[in-house]
């Protein structure tokens, strides 16, 4: 589904991100790993059209996304998460679901002015969606409370949410479960799950909770100061003495 090929990303003197390749096939989870300042975000970044990359490409659908506009990548079935929040706090959590919408959005501005007819069933099957996800989330309790009123936890739900509503075919997830407590982790998890299995997506996933990324990932992919060092299975990057050396250090002898 998704093809990173040569990927380099320098800010000034430092490289972020050298030579760095791998696939994505369709309906996996692969979870993209490393330790702090591995480059995990940035190689997010390049994929959803926040960074441009100086060399290499991203290619998905057919299109090379280092050469499509960045508003133009979520209307192609690519969604994301973020690292620290990012949704409109001062709205609720329905309007925040709802503003993800846009991109299905069809309706003129005279339409839209009168709100009647074509419009009006736009809306109500764009609200259809919406509850549907609010549902699948368990998160009714929450569809009316502004965001800036809630908990942490319920914040990264609603976060999920909003990517959900984009309808993407490719869902990038930058630490979901970040600053989470074990429940909180565990319903994350099993949201994540459903959603590749009932909804078939595929997905990208960063989390440093190594003992959730080996029980649902099916391909692990270990970045280290920018570089690629390991690509397999759960079982081949768990032995990997690569990855061993990036967690763990090596001893000097």
């Amino acid at each position: 589904m998704l093809q990173v090929k040569n990927v380099s990303l320098s800010f000034g003197g430092t490289k972020a991100l050298k030579d760095v390749s791998f696939d994505v096939h369709k309906g996996e989870i692969l979870a993209l790993i490393g330790p702090n300042g591995a480059g995990k975000t940035s190689m997010l970044n390049c994929i959803s059209g926040f960074y441009r990359p100086q060399e290499g490409s991203v290619m998905f659908k057919g299109n090379d996304l280092t050469q499509v506009p960045p508003v133009k990548i979520s209307s192609l079935g690519l969604a994301r998460t973020f690292q620290n929040i990012a949704l409109y706090t001062g709205l609720s959590t329905l309007d925040n679901l709802l503003a993800a919408r846009h991109i299905h959005m069809k309706e003129g501005l005279l339409s839209n002015m009168f709100y009647w007819g074509a419009t009006l069933r736009e809306e109500v099957a764009h609200r259809r969606v919406v509850e549907e996800i609010i549902d699948f989330l368990e998160i009714e309790r929450i569809r009316n409370a502004v965001i800036a009123a809630l908990p942490y936890g319920l914040r990264k739900r609603v976060e999920l949410g909003r990517a959900l509503a984009l309808e993407p075919d490719l869902l990038l997830l930058d630490e979901p479960m970040a600053g989470m407590n074990l429940e909180e982790k565990e319903d994350m998890a099993r949201f994540i799950l459903d959603i590749h299995e009932r909804r078939g997506t595929t997905i990208i996933l960063i989390e440093h909770d190594m003992g959730l990324v080996m029980d649902i990932a099916d391909r692990v992919v270990v970045l280290d100061f920018g570089n690629k060092i390991a690509d397999g299975t759960r079982d081949e990057v768990r032995n990997d003495p690569k990855v061993i050396q990036a967690y763990l250090g090596q001893d000097e002898a």
